[in-house]
């Protein structure tokens, strides 16, 4: 790697981070012109996407130095889950640690020859993903835990490799608005922080399209989603916040054709939207605790489901009594873990037949959706709506895949 680079890549590292774990005895004080080995490819971030399409799959990985070595120099490898615990608790990401079973090393230790400043390879190879759970994202971490005369820089030390499975699952068809309907919990869920999340795929956009709203079982404290309203452009997305004055609008335009993770989150001073995991937009608010106790799928007043339908499918519905980060959230694109700290209910619709939505958290909140109502006349007040399950389709084709 040139000398010159190097300095240029590490004057980016935060200052605190700027530690190595000597593997000599000397202890040499650090600079810049010492010799330092990491581990090739995580001088930018050190999780590191391992595309997974059959198996076996191999990924072959070295070490590198910031100088040639004078003499042949060992880089010793191991397994470390102890890394991708403190990793998962300082970026608040649930990565899963990749079964043994699932995967082998063809060695433990690579060897920069004298003149290099690249070892030979070592290749990890995934030779099954027989019993790996579709909502978990799973990582090898491997650290470099021994060289020889070379330093280690701490920052670089690890690799995480993320497999990449593509995932196909079942979808609900919302292009129906027969379903369109509301759904009411026996009880509600009190939240003094959340996020609520939903998966969603556009085929068409028109005016005004709503796709769903939580909320207080009057309606009040709602979450709506809806795209095109108010004039805005009808691929934007605008959040009808709890507070009912601040109504946040999308920079992202939605594509059709393109499946999309919403989340939203309160955490008792500021709202914000994420589009597939990335901060879309933020603004500040309080509204104190909030009784979730109804969601409504699509538009079911009176007769505007047939003006405001949506067109296009829906998974992954979340509720979290916590304001989830960044990082979290895209590692959750694909799917979550049922037993994740503060999911308090997570309907995958993936049921693939019937009309009951089952709460894969098992806490019970399992919406069946012959069980609905909606307000079918203005002022008449909601009505049961058992008609709304014959309504229920389901689509598994092509179009329903995520990338991990």
């Amino acid at each position: 790697m040139n000398l010159n680079k190097f300095k240029s890549a590490m004057l980016a590292v935060p200052f605190g981070m700027m530690l190595l774990t000597a593997c000599n005895s000397e202890g040499d004080k650090f600079d810049y012109d010492h010799n330092v080995v990491y581990v090739t490819g995580t001088e930018s971030t050190p999780v590191v996407r391992f595309k997974i399409e059959d198996t076996p799959s191999t990924y072959v990985m070295t070490a590198s130095t910031s100088h040639k070595v004078t003499r042949d120099t060992k880089v010793r490898f191991a397994i470390d889950e102890a890394a991708l615990e403190n990793y998962n608790k300082n970026k608040g990401t649930a990565f899963a640690a990749m079964p043994s079973a699932n995967y082998t090393l063809n060695k433990t230790e690579g060897v920069i020859k004298a003149g290099s400043s690249f070892s030979d390879a070592v290749e990890v190879t995934i030779t099954s993903t027989e019993g790996l759970l579709d909502e978990l994202v799973y990582v090898i971490p491997i650290s470099i835990n021994q060289c020889d005369g070379v330093d280690i820089l701490a920052p670089s030390q690890t690799i995480y490799l993320q497999l990449a499975r593509t995932l196909q699952f079942t979808a609900l068809d919302l292009s129906n608005t027969g379903m369109y309907s509301n759904f009411i919990f026996d009880e509600p869920i009190e939240l003094a922080n959340y996020t609520y999340e939903v998966k969603c795929y556009s085929e068409y956009w028109h005016s005004i399209a709503r796709l769903m709203n939580f909320c207080e079982i009057d309606e009040s404290n709602q979450s709506m989603f809806r795209f095109g309203e108010g004039g805005y452009d009808v691929n934007s997305l605008q959040w009808v916040n709890p507070d009912g004055v601040t109504n946040i609008v999308t920079n992202t335009r939605f594509d059709t054709n393109r499946w999309y993770m919403i989340s939203v989150t309160y955490d008792g001073t500021n709202f914000a939207i994420y589009v597939d995991g990335v901060k879309d937009s933020e603004t500040a608010g309080n509204v104190g605790t909030i009784k979730f106790q109804r969601i409504e799928l699509g538009m079911s007043w009176e007769n505007y489901p047939s003006q405001q339908y949506f067109r296009g499918r829906m998974a992954e519905i979340r509720v979290w009594n916590r304001a989830l980060g960044s990082a979290e959230i895209q590692g959750n694109l694909c799917g979550a873990d049922a037993t994740s700290e503060g999911l308090v209910a997570y309907w995958k619709l993936n049921e693939g037949d019937g009309y009951i939505f089952h709460d894969a958290t098992g806490h019970g909140y399992d919406m069946d959706w012959s069980k609905t109502q909606r307000e079918k006349k203005e002022g008449a007040g909601l009505v049961d709506t058992p008609e709304a399950a014959n309504a229920v389709a389901w689509v598994f084709d092509d179009k329903n895949k995520c990338a991990q």
